[in-house]
């Protein structure tokens, strides 16, 4: 590994608003290539650069907000810590966030680096933590912040130190990957060396099957019925809620990579030696697929095999049938998850022409792709913000399923939308449970086109883009300033690239 020299932040006044480009640039000369060649390998970005979505640090954040007895410090910009921390409080953390400030002088000098280090000794108490989490957000990236150099453990209490820009990871989605990865590799090694610490409820009393990805609350028991015929039990939820469940994590039969974006940690459980298996049990085809595939990987015989798929058929298909869904349904999202609703919505009497997901293709999500692709549906990964909108515009849905940004635009149109993480994802998806969970909402929405079309009656008229809002008088529409605003960026943009070293 070269050792890391540390460097300037980008050139100019800018700081982490210089670009992309510029801050990879320095990343690298600072030390950081590997990581970022290894970010993009894992978690390649689309044509289009990346799709348009929230700090990918917000990912990797609240996985570490959500483990008991973590501590989790930031390292970056005011700015970009104030909107991160601002955001987990918004979405329900209920603990501090650790910051360590910086100004161009303890950047370039390397006194931010001893700053971090003083902050860690001084929080690592054995008492309260079993492990503290620090995160270098764009500018300690780009500027080499050497966080590899830290102690690997103080007073009993791990350290885990990673980078994640937002030039380097394309969503906050394979965030949750970064630290989910590194958090299993430091269990596994540990493992390695001897014993560890056991599950707090103790150790199952049948193998178990690993569930990669944050799912509903409701669904591992579910897939554990699912199970159960296999001989073989749900384990934990990865990313995990505690260190100690890493263990068991890693000490699966086979791995469920319910989520198909997570390539670091199926890299740490294909180190554990553990099988890993794509899609998910959803409606009928799925759950069987599904079954057939997790018997294959623990060498479970026939019988079993169809005895789970007997258990569980029927059921899901009845609730299917009693939940019908009927309407034309475009699906986008940057949960990771999309796939795999699209899939219920078409087993459950939908017609969905389209589905986009900011996630990358993995060989993790291939049975949901030709699954859907045979069906009728266009699968697009890591679909822009456009190509979500082209195609509400295209097919013209009864309802469509998307970011907010996707959202607000169908209801300016008229047509009914549900946003994907709050409604959507934040609902049972597995098994006879999930295959009517979507129905109500989904029907509910559908059914209110007609509010949707009282409300543009209403509110026509009302003045949109440079005039909306409520005026005294009707705001006066300025395209020369907008067109010489964008003459000096263009020429800004033309300087830089002379500039641009050959």
């Amino acid at each position: 590994m070269t050792e890391p020299t540390l460097q300037p932040a980008p050139s100019g006044d800018s700081g982490c608003h210089a670009g992309a480009d510029e801050m990879r640039r320095a990343a690298a000369a600072a030390g950081k290539s590997e990581t970022l060649e290894r970010y993009a390998a894992d978690y390649p970005k689309g044509p289009h650069d990346q799709p348009q979505s929230m700090c990918p640090a917000f990912g990797s954040l609240r996985v570490g907000l959500r483990m008991r007895r973590t501590a989790t410090i930031l390292s970056g910009s005011a700015c970009c810590v104030y909107g991160l921390t601002f955001t987990a409080h918004f979405y329900g953390a209920r603990r501090s966030v650790g910051y360590v400030p910086f100004n161009s002088e303890t950047l370039v000098t390397g006194k931010l680096f001893e700053d971090i280090r003083e902050a860690v000794f001084e929080m690592a108490d054995p008492a309260m933590y079993d492990a503290i989490v620090v995160t270098n957000l764009c500018v300690p990236t780009a500027s080499g912040v050497p966080l590899q150099l830290l102690p690997k453990e103080i007073n009993g209490v791990r350290i885990i130190g990673i980078d994640v820009p937002g030039f380097g990871i394309p969503t906050h989605a394979e965030a949750k990957d970064v630290l989910a990865g590194a958090m299993l590799n430091y269990a596994r090694q540990e493992a390695q060396q001897g014993p560890v610490q056991a599950p707090r409820g103790g150790r199952s009393g049948m193998p178990t099957i690993t569930l990669l990805g944050e799912i509903f609350p409701a669904d591992p028991m579910t897939i554990g019925q699912l199970l159960a015929p296999l001989g073989v039990a749900a384990g934990p939820v990865t990313p995990t809620r505690e260190w100690r469940e890493l263990y068991s994590a890693l000490d699966c039969a086979a791995v469920a990579a319910l989520h198909p974006f997570y390539r670091a940690s199926v890299r740490e459980f294909e180190a554990a030696g553990r099988p890993v298996v794509g899609s998910g049990p959803v409606g009928c085809d799925g759950t069987a697929e599904w079954i057939d595939s997790i018997g294959r990987a623990i060498n479970a015989p026939q019988a079993k095999i169809d005895a789970a798929k007997a258990a569980a058929l029927p059921r899901i298909r009845a609730a299917l049938a009693a939940s019908p869904v009927k309407g034309r349904i475009t699906v986008s999202g940057y949960e990771g998850s999309e796939l795999l609703v699209a899939r219920l919505l078409i087993e459950s009497g939908a017609h969905v022409p389209y589905v986009g997901t900011a996630c990358p293709r993995t060989p993790w999500s291939e049975a949901d792709r030709a699954w859907l692709e045979a069906h009728g549906a266009r699968v697009t990964y890591r679909a822009s913000l456009e190509q979500d909108l082209a195609a509400v515009a295209e097919y013209r849905p009864d309802l469509a399923i998307g970011t907010t940004p996707v959202v607000q635009k169908a209801k300016e149109a008229g047509t009914p939308s549900l946003y994907f993480t709050n409604l959507v994802s934040a609902r049972p998806l597995f098994g006879a449970a999930g295959a009517g969970s979507l129905a109500q909402v989904v029907n509910a929405a559908i059914a209110g086109r007609d509010r949707m079309d009282t409300m543009r009656e209403f509110f026509e008229g009302v003045g949109e883009g440079h005039a909306a809002g409520v005026w005294q008088a009707e705001p006066k529409d300025r395209p020369e300033y907008r067109e010489a605003y964008k003459r000096k960026l263009e020429k800004a943009a033309a300087t830089r690239k002379v500039e641009e070293p050959v």
